[in-house]
This record gives C-alpha cells, structure tokens and sequence, in this order.
C-alpha cells in the first residue's frame, strides 16, 4: 500500500491531466478526444446552418478580393500535419483558435441579425455557441494566446447578408473540416 505522502504526489503528478474542459493542460498536452468530440459536433451544425439559408452556387473568388484576405486559413507553416503536431502541437492549436476567435466575431455580427435560424436554439445560434465551447477549449488556463487585433466586421448592408452569410458559412466549412482533422488525428495517435 502507498503511504499519504506517495498518494498525494501520483495525485499531484496526474493532476494537470485530469483538468476538464480544457484541450491544453498546464504541462502542455491537449485533450484530443475533447477537442475532436467538439470540433465534430461544430462540422454538424456548420453543415445544418446552411441548410435553412437554401443553395445558391455561389462564383469562385479571385485573388485580391477585400472579403477573402483575412479569412483564417489552416496552412502548411501552422505545423497541423503529422509531423507537426507530434514536434509541437501548440502552433496548431494557436491557428485554431484565432480562426474561431474570427469567425465568433462574424457569427455574433450584424451579417446575421435577422436570420430566422437565429433564433434562439436555431442552427446559426448553435453554431455560435459552439464555436465559442471550442475556443474556449482550446484557451490554455491563465494563459492569452495573442489574436490578431483585426477590427469587428463592417457594418453590413441588408441587401448583403445574404451572400456573406453563405459566404461564412462555406468558409467555416472549410476551416472546421481542417480542424477537425487535426483533432482527430490527435485524439488517435497523440493522446496518452
């Protein structure tokens, strides 16, 4: 049997382990499994808030265009590969989060004011709340990763929203899709 002393020292030593809802513990390990669970649940409901707003085929963007250059794009120097994640998982990991800090803004924003699906427990109101669980996940305890201090969304015109919605929506799509990957990449081959 193990005396106090070694009991409280297993329990000290497993303690950063055993901390819920966050994906990066204090010695720096994230939880996978949380994080995949999360970011599955978030595809669903990125997928199920376009259905309410129809189809609509929307044209392929050019380069240079002012509504794509600060979409939050998961890319090959972040380190969300295989290799990367097993070196250092936290450059990832900051890439995820500033994204969902991103597009938390637009969710919350004025381009979906009005939507019917807002109301209250509606697909877009889902969505909003689960990208803020992920962020928050993925928000170390006492630890601020630096956001880019981009401004809000610009004001929008009614006649607008409809297409920046879809617009959003799609480029979320994208970016969960990425994530989500990541994540489960993570919740197989990285977590203890």
């Amino acid at each position: 049997m193990l005396g106090d002393g070694a009991v409280l020292l297993l329990l000290l030593l497993l303690l950063p382990w055993t901390a819920q809802g966050r994906a990066v513990s204090e010695a720096g390990g994230p939880a996978w499994a949380r994080g995949q669970q999360l970011s599955r649940q978030l595809c669903m409901l990125v997928w199920n808030a376009h259905l309410p707003m129809g189809h609509l085929d929307l044209p392929r963007e050019e380069g240079g265009d002012e509504t794509t250059d600060d979409v939050p794009r998961i890319q090959c120097e972040d380190g969300c590969d295989p290799q990367g994640l097993r070196d250092n998982s936290q450059s990832c990991l900051q890439r995820i989060h500033q994204g969902l800090v991103f597009y938390e803004k637009l969710l919350g924003s004025d381009i979906f004011t009005g939507e019917p699906s807002l109301l209250p427990d509606g697909p877009v109101d889902q969505l909003h709340a689960s990208v803020l669980g992920l962020r928050e996940l993925l928000q170390p305890e006492g630890h601020h990763w630096e956001t880019k201090q981009a401004p809000g969304p610009t004001p929008s015109q009614p006649w607008q929203r409809l297409l920046l919605r879809l617009k959003i929506l799609r480029s979320l799509q994208a970016f969960v899709a990425v994530a989500a990957r990541v994540f489960a990449h993570g919740a197989t081959t990285l977590s203890p």
